[in-house]
């Protein structure tokens, strides 16, 4: 399952940017920055301005995730 919120934090880690830089970006306050890094799932809206804003296409970590199912469920059915 992905947990959005902690990939989205680990990748401002990894950019080596702050909170507080994400916060101005967005617009919003440092305690929404750290409300986002906890939550598991985020709106889309929000999801595509973080994406924009770190330059990093969060939507294909779900998009690989879906075909990595879909790909799952097709390997569990046995054929007649």
């Amino acid at each position: 399952m992905i947990n959005i919120g902690e990939l989205i934090h680990e990748k401002v880690r990894e950019q080596g940017k702050s909170v507080t830089w994400l916060a101005r970006r967005l617009n919003y306050s440092r305690t929404n920055i750290y409300k986002i890094f906890n939550k598991p799932s985020i709106d889309t809206d929000v999801l595509l301005r973080i994406s924009d804003a770190l330059g990093y296409d969060f939507f294909y970590i779900y998009s690989r995730e879906l075909q990595r199912d879909r790909n799952s469920d097709s390997n569990h059915h046995i054929s007649p």
